[in-house]
């Protein structure tokens, strides 16, 4: 058998690897480009659909300053009182033509004075328009296109609208598709997107339940496609955006490609016959380092820059390559740029967030969720999301099973439910959950806090629960009295008649102390808390709060002692205000001491301040923290009597004497409850050294 020659057998190894490593770089370099390619085609049909959606925004913008503009011309005004049909259509036309749009209209009422361009049903678009919303995106008919228009009222004339409108329809598109260089279609919304038949329509119908569209390759015609969803400013599905990119564009540069790396091969085969095994080897290690990258590429390692190397033919493939390598870089640092800002988002979001599995254990957990539910991401990851919110339905069963938002919001695309949580250290929790599905099988619920407005809610009802309460009893008891007078009066005494004069009078003065206090509660609340300095006598307040509460105290057979200093200094303040303070302590006095008894009225006079306090001798103070006594709707429990009150009192003579640089000091003993009220003396010459 004929042995080959050594130069023969360097050429044929020179070739055959050469061939060899030629096939292997083109096979896994086509490969790759032919998944750029791919990748890089969808991404720009897809970018290009979502400038279509931005584009068709600017042009609802444009709309609404057209339509802004338009209402506030004065010929407009003027043509309009004056209801110059010929005149207003004309001017309309001028309009419409100038502003290059397709069509507007003036309506009174919701109803056509002129319209110029295409005829659509104005009266219905009025009847559906949305006043909030700067444009509206609408279709008015079977296979007709899209209406984006904008809506304005005359200023100073609200029955009069105008609107401006453009149609999206062929024309729209194809000015589009000049501009961008791609294929453009807007789809209205209808059948033809509900009912898929087809590839094409089940791309448009998956484009509706995603926020930026979808894209692939429709290999039977031969298209890159992305769908993209369009919305009205109110976030109503109205269409589709899709755009259309050829295949053939992008295989040209593959195959391209291709018969440069076959022309090479071919090449190289030649040359390789024809040089010695130096060269063979000199053009096999650049080869083979293109090949280590592009399986390093194919591995996922996009960091390494791929090496420079000289020749002309391995040169541009390597260029192409390493210029396909910076573009998936710069792709991927975008995706984590992008899941970075979310993950940003998530987190400073105040509401708390966590999404699970299909078996509803929790796949991940932002901050706020874990503080709310009282622990951290590390404990309640991949645990069963009932074990760690632990809500408590009805009958102390778990709603995880039947009423569960998760497992609704699977079926019906969206659930919101309140839950009420006991977390691991015992607390009550009440939250809102609105869970929501996302793709890949996960689910994204959101809490809201809503402990405090629900104890606010309990609060507010039993406050409005006191107050009918409060109103009801003395109304219920001057009604009676009133009928008693209409029924009896010619047979009643002198006496029955009194009584019941003076029954009413109590309930009355009950309510309108009762109304007193709310008053000046909303006026506090409300921040006008003005006080009208004067100078006043605290004589003639003590004795004019005496006199509204002494049918109060007549009825219960209470005695008032006054022993005040003499004379008492006057004090700077709204006298009007300080009457209230006493009127509330001498309320409070006659409701909490037995009938019969005793109530003190006393004094003390200090060189800076004056005190006057009411002693009652009641079954003393509740056991209370001192400031919780001063609080708004302070009640006791179990030991107030039958007309009780709203607990506004003793709050409203503190912050009105806290208004007057005062304070209010309560102290209980055997004998009874003492309020003591201490009030700055109004400086006098004496005190002044004049």
């Amino acid at each position: 058998m004929r042995r080959l020659s050594l130069s023969t057998l360097l050429v044929g190894v020179n070739v055959t690897l050469l061939l060899l490593a030629v096939a292997s770089v083109a096979t896994v370099a086509v490969r790759l480009l032919q998944r750029l390619a791919d990748d890089q085609a969808l991404a720009r049909v897809a970018q290009t659909g979502l400038i279509v959606r931005q584009q068709i925004g600017v042009s609802g913008e444009a709309l609404h300053s057209s339509a802004q503009l338009l209402s506030e011309r004065p010929t407009l005004r003027r043509l309009v009182d004056q209801h110059d049909q010929g005149a207003l259509q004309a001017f309309l036309t001028q309009f419409t033509q100038t502003d290059l749009l397709d069509g507007t209209v003036v309506m009174e009422h919701g109803q056509v004075l002129a319209q110029v361009g295409t005829a659509v049903p104005w009266a219905s678009l009025w009847t559906n328009r949305r006043p909030n919303d700067r444009y509206f995106l609408q279709s008015y008919g079977e296979n007709e296109p899209l209406l984006a228009g904008a809506w304005a009222t005359l200023p100073g004339a609200e029955q009069y609208t105008v609107a401006a409108m453009e149609r999206l329809d062929q024309r729209y598109s194809s000015r589009l598709s000049t501009e961008l260089g791609l294929a453009v279609t807007i789809v209205p919304s209808g059948p033809q997107i509900v009912e898929a038949r087809n590839a094409e329509e089940v791309l448009r119908g998956q484009a509706f339940a995603t926020a930026d569209g979808v894209s692939t390759r429709l290999a039977d015609r031969a298209l890159y496609r992305a769908a993209v969803p369009l919305r009205s400013p109110s976030n109503e599905s109205v269409g589709i955006i899709e755009v259309d990119l050829p295949t053939a564009s992008v295989a040209r540069s593959v195959t391209q490609l291709v018969s440069t790396l076959l022309f090479l091969a071919l090449s190289l085969t030649l040359v390789a016959a024809l040089v010695s095994l130096v060269l063979g080897r000199k053009l096999g290690r650049p080869l083979s380092a293109l090949t280590d990258a592009a399986a390093s590429m194919g591995r996922g390692d996009l960091l390494t820059p791929l090496p420079v190397v000289p020749s002309a033919e391995i040169g541009t493939l390597a260029t192409t390559l390493e210029e396909m390598r910076r573009r998936l870089l710069q792709l991927t640092n975008d995706l984590r740029h992008q899941q970075a800002e979310a993950q940003a988002i998530v987190t400073g979001i105040i509401e708390g967030v966590f999404s699970v599995d299909s078996e509803r254990r929790i796949h991940y957990l932002n901050p706020q969720a874990a503080a709310m539910l009282g622990t951290t991401p590390e404990l309640a990851l991949g645990r069963f999301c009932g074990d760690v919110l632990r809500p408590q339905g009805a009958h102390g069963i778990r709603p995880c099973a039947e009423h569960c938002p998760i497992i609704h919001a699977r079926f019906r695309g969206g659930a919101r439910a309140t839950e009420h949580l006991v977390l691991a250290n015992g607390q009550h929790r009440t939250v809102v959950v609105t869970s929501a599905p996302i793709a890949g099988g996960l689910q994204v619920q959101v809490l809201r806090d809503e402990t405090e407005i629900e104890a606010a809610r309990r609060a507010r009802d039993a406050i409005l629960a006191n107050i009918s309460h409060e109103f009801r009893t003395p109304l219920s008891a001057q009604l009676a009295s009133i009928e008693l007078l209409l029924d009896q009066l010619p047979d009643l005494t002198i006496q029955e008649i009194e009584q019941l004069v003076s029954s009413q009078q109590r309930g009355t003065l009950r309510l309108r102390q009762l109304i007193d206090n709310l008053l000046e509660s909303a006026r506090i609340e409300a921040g006008r808390q003005q006080i009208r300095r004067q100078r006043v006598a605290l004589d003639e307040v003590i004795e004019e709060a005496l006199e509204m509460m002494r049918p109060l105290l007549d009825q219960q057979g209470q005695t008032v002692v006054i022993d005040l200093p003499y004379p008492l200094p006057l004090v700077s303040g709204d006298g009007r205000r300080l009457t209230q303070v006493f009127v509330n302590l001498l309320g409070n006095a006659q409701k909490f001491a037995p009938k019969g008894s005793t109530i003190q009225v006393g004094g003390s006079v200090e060189d800076t301040t004056v005190t006057i306090w009411v002693q009652d001798q009641g079954p003393g103070l509740p056991t209370v923290n001192g400031h919780a006594l001063f609080e708004r709707f302070m009640r006791t429990s179990g030991e107030e009597p039958e007309q009780g009150g709203v607990g506004l009192g003793l709050w409203l003579v503190k912050s009105i004497v806290e208004r007057h640089g005062g304070q209010v000091q309560a102290t209980s003993s055997p004998e009874g409850t003492r309020m003591s009220v201490i009030l700055p003396r109004e400086a006098t010459h004496e005190n002044s050294g004049r």
